[in-house]
Parts: C-alpha cells; sequence; structure tokens
C-alpha cells in the first residue's frame, strides 16, 4: 500500500530530552510506511507577551503553508476521533493525489484564529490543552498507529 507523505508544520523544536526520544522513536516506526517531512519553525521572541507570540507564530504559520498542504490544526476545540476513525481519517485524506496532509502544531500559546480559518481540518486529541512538545508525540504515536490499523498490523489492541 503506497500513501502520500504527510508533513509535520511545527512551531519550536522538541527541546527536553525525553519528548525528543519518544518522537524520534514514533517516526522512525512511522516512516518505514510514509514518507514524512517536518518543518519546524522559529519560537517568536520570548519577551513578546502570549498574544504577539501565537500572532507572530501564527504568521509563520501561514507564510510556510504550500498550495499541495490539505491543512489539519491540532486543536482543543477540534474533533475528537477514535483512533479507528483517525485511520480512516487519515486514509481519506490521502486519496488526494495532488495534495499532502500537513499536520500544524502550534508553539507554547497556540496559534490565533487565522490558523484556524486556514485549516481544512481542526482535530484534537481529547478535551485537553497538551503541552505542545506532548501534542508532537501524541500525533506521531496516532500516525502510527493509523497506519497499523490500515495495515492490519496488530499494534492496535
Amino acid at each position: 500500500m503506497t500513501l502520500k507523505p504527510l508533513r509535520i508544520l511545527a512551531v519550536g523544536r522538541l527541546r527536553t530530552p525525553f519528548w525528543k526520544d519518544a518522537a524520534d522513536y514514533y517516526r522512525s516506526r512511522l516512516v518505514r510506511w510514509r514518507r514524512l517531512t517536518e518543518t519546524c519553525l522559529r519560537d517568536a521572541d520570548p519577551s513578546l507577551s502570549p498574544a504577539d507570540r501565537a500572532a507572530r507564530e501564527s504568521r509563520a504559520i501561514l507564510d510556510a503553508l504550500t498550495p499541495e498542504d490539505i491543512p489539519i490544526c491540532l486543536d482543543e476545540r477540534g474533533t475528537c476521533r477514535t483512533s479507528r476513525e483517525f485511520a480512516s481519517f487519515l486514509s481519506a485524506l490521502s486519496e488526494d493525489v495532488n495534495r499532502v496532509p500537513c499536520f500544524i502544531i502550534g508553539g507554547a500559546f497556540g496559534y490565533d484564529d487565522s490558523v484556524r480559518r486556514a485549516a481544512r481540518h481542526l482535530i484534537a486529541f481529547g478535551p485537553l490543552t497538551l503541552p505542545h512538545e506532548l501534542a508532537r508525540v501524541v500525533l506521531f504515536e496516532q500516525l502510527y498507529r493509523a497506519e497499523s490499523i490500515l495495515r492490519n498490523i496488530p499494534y492496535h489492541h
């Protein structure tokens, strides 16, 4: 089964060693089945107010999107799905031969409504707000789980 590549667009690099290790673990498993590109955008100046940081990082996100991207924001206001529903969602996104699913993760202060409006989909991993580094790990794990489900590999039980 050959599927479209995936793109991750995230503000900030993973700095905490255990988040980085966890993300690397799931990324290494995922890339056996899907090409994956990550674009890490620079955090805004920490001397700015949280709203100004979110606005500046949101502009950077919008500037980094390409016409080929299908923007999917990770957002606490998004749609929650089971892992099987997420796998179906990912499979449906992959049917568009001219576009690439692009999962967007904001920085520590999130992003503003301009990014939400640009997104084709808002998804949530539950009603809780996650630290952006943890959100990236959860995204990689759920992408790997979705691929396992789509391939009938017994990771998901």
